[in-house]
């Protein structure tokens, strides 16, 4: 990919699971992305990216989910956890570190991409891409441990309302612009087509 010119600023990197100290050196001085999916790499039983190398690196690192789900905060948690067992050290992947990569770094890369848009801010004309979050807890919450209340105390149910670009999509956990019952009805009605499309190609690569 390097002698190819494809790797630079502007190109994402998918798990990077298996680099050596030199790819990662390449990834890092060229600029490149790397998205970590760390339940998409358990599920396929892949093994587990360097993140702390990365970070240690200051590369551009950012947290994804390969379409595992729309739960970020699962692939946080996720995340954190795995470097643990996979490297017997209770100290990789600290807190902040995975709030790095999902706040600070997604919203770097989004930023490249939408040049337009004022993306992880919350400030005058920038874009208004909020949630709003049931959750009290029991121990003070601040800026320092952010990372760690997510990390042990968020839970997608607690999510209240959402809103993107200052439209409420989500208010009291109703959707406002989806049926959703409907859309629910509509996939389960197309799933066993899909599911049999799936088996005859399963089949067909036997």
């Amino acid at each position: 990919m390097y002698d190819a010119g494809i790797l630079g600023p502007k190109t994402i990197v998918a798990h990077a699971v298996h680099c050596d100290p030199w790819e990662l050196e390449i990834l890092r001085d060229t600029g490149t992305w790397v998205s970590h999916q760390p339940r998409s790499n358990m599920n396929n039983a892949v093994g587990a990216a360097q993140i702390d190398a990365m970070l240690a690196a200051n590369m551009n690192l950012c947290l994804g989910n390969d379409g595992f789900s729309n739960n970020m905060w699962a692939d946080w948690k996720t995340a954190y956890l795995l470097q643990k067992v996979t490297y017997g050290d209770p100290r990789r992947a600290p807190g902040d570190g995975i709030a790095k990569m999902a706040l600070v770094n997604n919203a770097r890369l989004a930023s490249l991409f939408f040049p337009n848009q004022q993306i992880g801010k919350i400030e005058v004309r920038a874009t208004a891409d909020l949630m709003i979050v049931d959750y009290r807890p029991y121990t003070p919450l601040t800026a320092g441990n952010l990372p760690w209340h997510i990390l042990f105390g968020f839970e997608a149910s607690m999510v209240r309302t959402t809103i993107a670009a200052g439209c409420v999509l989500m208010r009291d956990r109703r959707l406002l612009t989806l049926d959703e019952r409907a859309i629910m009805e509509e996939a389960k009605a197309l799933a066993p087509a899909v599911w049999a499309r799936y088996e005859q190609f399963a089949r067909a690569t036997l």
